[in-house]
């Protein structure tokens, strides 16, 4: 009886469990509102070029003040000096293209972008999140992001309310409207790719209820992917996929690629979901070189603009923002005037063509041979470190759905890096995806068991 009673009385003395609940995860609010403001609408009449002036930008800014006023309360060291070097690389080729930019005022707003993208919000995710379960609180959030995206988008999809797409507006865009079509593909991309990562860890300090959800989640995010009509996101996706399944072992893999074929055979074929549209869009990647469309035929003249850029000046580039300035004298008149946008909400619209939708190139052509060599090495390291600790995270079962889901999302920005370049209200995401990269790569505390938080692994489960 008396052990009834005092079993009682421990039960009461926690009456409000979530307040140690929202004590845990009270640090990671900040990375988790610039995520969520990702879903208010993108500013009527944003031309989506410059990819500032959003909300979520704004919340991104007060992300990296914040860590930096927590550095200066605690006198730290913040980084380890690994991370340092490979977070700092692109800073070298980013001051170096603003210095001997055509123009250095011009060039600023691009400094800006370039820091708050590849250096700052990934370094502040890496001082904030602090063991596997922050990691998965934070790419959980991204995952809730994308399923409401996708919801939008698959309704506008089946109300012809989304962006025009062959004379029909149903190309789903969520809410980044049609002046972003690439923003709702990205989102929904980095939730499936992380919800196949998570399912297919074995972790013993993961419940099994939550890798069937994480395999529920990817199979709705299937269809807003395949109804964004973006070759660029589906090519990606599917080689990270691929590559997810590999590192997961190859008996998986097989099972895995049955029922994923067999889901796509159901909604596409069975369902008719858009299935004559996407046959043709599909067919359209075999076709870019033997009948290109006029956007891929811009993609090309933009590519061999970008390339002549950089022959003129090999070592550190045209200078940020450059591109537009010296695009019309590189290019040959097969370069139209503009791309036309359509639908969301939103009236026709004649987008200008500011970049070469090629990171690579877009490097390579303001920035040179110093800037790409600094920014791909920077994320060519960040994939080798998060390499490096599957193998181990893999052999413990703990960490595995984390390291899966990293090398996948990193594997996918490299590839879709060749279709599209920072841009658009969506960049800001690519940040965060980059932060949580470096927090399983480079974080110090990535193999250090929960129990260093008051925990055991059996209770650090969570989203």
């Amino acid at each position: 009886m008396a052990a009834a009673d005092a079993l009682v009385l421990t039960d009461r003395q926690q009456p409000f469990p979530w307040r140690e609940t929202l004590g845990r995860y009270a640090p990671l609010l900040p990375v988790v509102a610039v995520v969520a403001l990702l879903a208010v609408p993108a500013p009527t009449g944003n031309d989506g070029a410059s990819g500032t002036g959003t909300v979520a930008d704004a919340a991104s800014g007060l992300l990296v003040v914040h860590c930096f006023v927590m550095l200066l309360r605690q006198r730290a060291r913040p980084l380890t000096r690994t991370a340092a070097v490979i977070l700092g690389l692109p800073v070298v080729g980013v001051s170096a293209a603003a210095v001997t930019s055509y123009d250095p005022a011009v060039s600023l707003p691009g400094v800006a972008r370039y820091l708050q993208i590849f250096v700052l919000v990934p370094a502040a995710l890496l001082l904030l999140v602090r063991d596997r379960r922050d990691l998965r609180f934070v790419a959980g959030s991204v995952v809730a992001l994308g399923l409401v995206q996708g919801a939008i988008g698959v309704v506008q999809y089946l109300t012809a309310t989304g962006a025009s797409y062959m004379g029909k507006d149903i190309r789903a865009v969520g809410t980044f409207g049609p002046t972003d079509v690439m923003g709702m593909a990205t989102v929904v991309a980095y939730g499936l790719v992380i919800c196949v990562g998570f399912a297919l860890g074995d972790d013993h300090d993961v419940p099994r209820g939550q890798r069937t959800l994480a395999t529920v989640c990817a199979g709705l995010l299937f269809l807003p992917l395949v109804l964004s009509f973006s070759r660029g996101a589906w090519i990606a996706t599917a080689v990270a996929l691929v590559l997810q399944l590999a590192l997961s072992g190859l008996r998986r893999a097989a099972r895995i690629a049955l029922v994923a074929g067999a889901l796509g055979v159901v909604l596409v074929g069975g369902l008719g979901i858009g299935s004559q549209m996407i046959t043709d869009r599909l067919d359209s990647i075999t076709q870019v070189t033997a009948a290109p469309d006029q956007s891929v035929t811009d993609r090309y003249t933009m590519w061999a603009a970008a390339t002549d850029m950089w022959r003129e000046e090999p070592v550190t580039g045209v200078g940020l923002k450059g591109f537009p300035a010296y695009r019309d004298s590189h290019a040959s008149l097969a370069l139209s005037s503009g791309s036309d946008t359509d639908g969301a909400g939103a009236g026709f619209q004649r987008q200008p063509l500011l970049s070469p939708h090629n990171m690579y190139l877009l490097v390579l052509s303001e920035q040179g041979l110093l800037g790409i060599v600094a920014l791909v090495g920077s994320w060519a390291a960040l994939l080798v470190c998060a390499l490096r600790r599957l193998p181990g995270a893999r052999r413990s079962r703990t960490g595995a759905g984390c390291a899966i889901a990293v090398v996948g999302l990193l594997v996918w920005q490299l590839i879709d890096f060749s279709y599209a370049d920072i841009g658009g209200p969506s960049t800001v995401l690519t940040a965060v995806m980059l932060g949580l990269a470096a927090c399983w790569a480079l974080g110090p505390m990535r193999d250090r068991p929960s129990a260093a938080h008051g925990e055991s692994d059996k209770g650090a489960a969570h989203a």
